[in-house]
């Protein structure tokens, strides 16, 4: 397969090679359902669709896990402010996620544990770790102990020395060490809590992953993911916690991390308040444009999404409505490939114009360098280039091949679209929803432009070209673009 990867702990690019001949286990960190998912959510989401869509296309048969948290210290503030309870907030948000997933095309996972539906393993995992004197008991709560895991702090590059100089004990806490997490919560009044052999309580947040990820796909398996922000604590405590308890030396054999997504030059986090909700990116721009700037950078790369704050008090934002500009040239192309009047099933055997005659050798190269989705756009870019010119100069080639390679690019440039999660639907339906989209923000009336492309058409007719010209000229004018073609006039909003 030839396909490298960027491992965390290693700080380099290594050759993946599955554990077993030709299958793949993928563990995700999912959402913590305590509100609705934002673009960072979305980020990463994305990202580990598009690297599972094509170890699935390279062959392989891939077996991935996202979990979610539906219980935790956030889901039952928010609880407590709604005046429900902690299963309400989580169920209410989890549906709002799984809408969210639909609406940026997101696949599935193979498995979507919970961790309240996995108490048993993780009651049964935190006393494997007090058995082997990794964890202890402390007036109710069980912690995992630091000291007794020596490489700990290797996957995120640090030293506990450097750990323990930085943290801070709580008066009350009965911590043996600053750095040792909680695996086990005590129940307090009024919240949630499950029977266990140190009393009734909930998981922590660390170890109903570990709990998960070995139930679903063992104690070992291929590679662990989630966003970078992830990577110390949770990552580093998730590692410790199942390399320590199953006496092995490792857990994850790899591990990815997507990058975050910036807001004014910071992380986008609930935490920091400076957040945007995949539902309101939804209200003004096709979350089809938001998958293309993703996937636009490479998904270890840091990514900028910038709002602007315009003279009404709305917000607009800009490099959003560049990737729709762009995805809106891809579909428009693909419309006009599906319109040239090709011949239906695959291309015939023969010479092909570059760059198509390699469109999905070169998206393959480059998606097994580390998943380098924004190499792989930049090649599909050139190859929607080329059937442009095809399409608007056919005498640039003889009439076979340019027929030979339009087929080619229309099969190609979706087959890769497929990887990406692009280029999924038929192209009217996308150019038909941005323009109704364009025509609603910008108070468009689409009856009245029909009206007058119809008055044009009349003009024409009469051979008042003049007149014609002044309705064209005045459409552009108000942001309207015309398009005569064979089949009549169409329109849309630039």
């Amino acid at each position: 397969m030839n396909l490298r990867i960027f491992d965390t702990r290693e700080k380099r690019k290594v050759e993946l090679v599955p554990l077993r001949p030709g299958k793949l286990g993928i563990y995700a960190c999912g959402i913590t359902v305590y509100d609705v998912c934002h673009v960072g959510h979305a980020r990463m989401l994305v990202a580990f669709d598009v690297i599972v869509r094509h170890l699935r296309t390279s062959g392989l048969e891939v077996r991935f896990v996202r979990n979610v948290t539906d219980i935790d210290d956030k889901i039952i503030r928010r609880a407590a402010a709604e005046g429900v309870s902690a299963e309400a907030v989580a169920r209410k948000y989890e549906d709002a996620m799984a809408r969210d997933m639909v609406a940026l095309g997101i696949a599935p996972p193979d498995e979507e544990p919970r961790a309240t539906a996995s108490i048993d393993e993780i009651v049964a995992l935190i006393a494997r770790l007090c058995d082997q004197n990794l964890a202890y008991p402390a007036a109710g709560d069980v912690y995992f102990s630091v000291e007794s895991f020596p490489s700990y702090g290797a996957l995120s590059g640090q030293s506990t020395s450097d750990l323990q100089s930085g943290a801070r004990i709580e008066v009350d806490e009965d911590k043996r060490n600053p750095l040792d997490f909680a695996l086990w919560k005590g129940a307090k009044p009024g919240e949630p809590q499950w029977p266990s052999p140190w009393g009734p309580g909930r998981p922590g947040w660390h170890i109903e992953c570990s709990a998960m990820a070995s139930r679903y796909l063992g104690e070992t398996f291929d590679i662990h993911g989630g966003g970078a922000d992830l990577i110390f604590p949770h990552h580093e405590n998730e590692r410790a916690q199942s390399e320590g308890a199953f006496g092995i030396g490792t857990f994850a054999r790899h591990w990815l991390h997507s990058g975050m997504v910036n807001f004014g030059g910071e992380k986008m986090s609930k935490s920091l308040g400076n957040v945007v909700n995949i539902g309101r990116v939804a209200e003004a721009h096709d979350l089809e444009a938001l998958r293309l700037l993703f996937v636009s950078a490479h998904y270890r790369s840091p990514l900028s999404f910038d709002v602007a704050r315009q003279p009404d008090g709305s917000t607009t934002f800009p490099d959003l409505a560049a990737a729709e500009d762009r995805l809106d040239y891809f579909y428009r192309t693909l419309e006009r490939i599906d319109a040239a009047g090709l011949p239906p099933g695959p291309p015939t055997p023969g010479p092909v114009l570059a760059p198509a005659d390699r469109t999905v050798a070169a998206f393959t190269e480059a998606m097994n360098d580390d998943f380098n989705t924004a190499a792989a756009v930049g090649d599909l870019y050139e190859s929607f280039v080329l059937a442009n010119k095809l399409l608007d100069e056919p005498k640039s080639a003889p009439k076979d091949v340019r027929l030979r390679t339009l087929s080619v690019l229309r099969t190609d440039l979706r087959r890769c679209g497929e990887t990406l999660g692009i280029f999924r639907r038929v192209p009217s339906a996308f150019l038909l929803a941005r323009r109704e989209r364009l025509c609603r923000s910008r108070g468009i009336d689409a009856g009245v432009v029909e009206t007058e492309i119809a008055a044009r058409a009349a003009a024409r007719a009469s051979k008042n070209f003049t007149r014609a010209d002044e309705i064209r000229t005045d459409l552009k004018n108000r942001g309207i673009e015309l398009m005569d073609t064979a089949a009549g006039t169409s329109w849309r909003v630039v």
